[in-house]
């Protein structure tokens, strides 16, 4: 599954340079996640970095992009490829 960015971003900036995948981009009001590019961290971290550092928790699954463990996996080896 891919993570989203809720309505209770604070714009705060310390999630985008954490993303190893550059899936996370400052959208017209609040940061976005590209969901063809959140590998929820798989092949890089153990656990989504982003909200690790998140100070407001606004960055859940997002449940319209369920991926299983190995379609994140899949998703990451394309992205570095």
């Amino acid at each position: 599954m891919a993570l989203i960015i809720t309505d209770d971003c604070i714009n705060c900036d310390v999630c985008e340079p954490e993303c190893p995948n550059e899936a996370i981009y400052e959208g017209d009001e609040i940061y976005e996640i590209d969901p063809s590019k959140c590998t929820e961290c798989v092949g890089h971290y153990d656990e989504p970095q982003c909200q690790l550092v998140c100070p407001v928790d606004c960055i859940p699954l997002d449940p319209d992009n369920q991926e299983t463990q190995e379609e994140l996996q899949t998703k990451y080896e394309k992205l570095t490829a």
